[in-house]
């Protein structure tokens, strides 16, 4: 049986998960197939149709170009990111720095996503819609305490950065218009396992059940805002 949540969503409400192959994106097209108001929920990634790969820049823009022709999104959440991946995990020094790390880091954690904003945000329904991007805590300037991490750090801060900015001109031309950067905190996927996260991680069900109670209470007031899952404003 399908849940009574996201009330501040029209009745028959059109959502978009990229990123939906990923285990928080998975998790968050789950969910919203659950919500009794949500008719519709597309999911991208490299292998679906349309397709979309932040390392092919094409496949943003024609993906974004295919849907056009389809109803208005009220939600629209790109759920990608990357952390580490073969060969490659977060630098503790700078003497760890060098161009190819940090051009994959930002390809799929910030370049994928300013793209994402650039074509999918006319996507969005004049009425009610809002875009989140998924951010993450070690993103906050503000709040960083322990350093390292030095690229998957600078490329939230980015993605933050192009949030707080896509947000001030989106409420020029759609003022109901939400956009925001969310941190979901340490889920249990393969992102955080090699950090203790199949301990200290939660169940990306329950991450995504929370997300999607802090984007149902969003209003054009909190655009531009950087936010936890439960809801509280965090430092940028």
């Amino acid at each position: 049986m399908k849940g009574v949540g996201m009330q501040n969503f029209p009745h028959q409400f059109r959502a978009l998960v990229i990123g939906s192959s990923g285990a928080m994106g998975a998790a968050l097209v789950a969910a919203l197939e659950q919500q009794a108001r949500c008719s519709t929920v597309i999911g991208l990634h490299r292998h679906s149709t349309p397709r979309i790969d932040f390392a092919d820049e094409t496949t943003i823009a024609e993906a974004a170009a295919t849907l056009s022709s389809t109803a208005r999104f009220h939600l629209i959440i790109n759920a990608t990111g990357i952390l580490h991946q073969a060969g490659m995990m977060p630098e503790k020094r700078l003497a760890d720095l060098n161009y190819a790390h940090l051009q994959t880091i930002f390809q799929v954690n910030t370049l994928g996503p300013a793209l994402v904003l650039r074509h999918f945000a006319p996507l969005l329904d004049p009425e009610r819609g809002v875009m989140a991007l998924l951010s993450a805590k070690v993103g906050s300037i503000g709040d960083n305490r322990l350093g390292g991490w030095y690229g998957y750090r600078a490329s939230k801060a980015a993605l933050n950065m192009l949030v707080k900015t896509a947000a001030i001109e989106l409420a020029r031309s759609n003022k109901q218009s939400v956009l925001v950067a969310l941190h979901p905190g340490t889920v249990n996927s393969a992102l955080s396992r090699p950090f203790r996260g199949e301990q200290i991680g939660r169940p990306a069900a329950d991450v995504a059940a929370d997300l999607l109670q802090v984007i149902d209470g969003l209003t054009a007031a909190d655009s531009g805002s950087f936010r936890s899952y439960k809801g509280e404003i965090l430092p940028w």
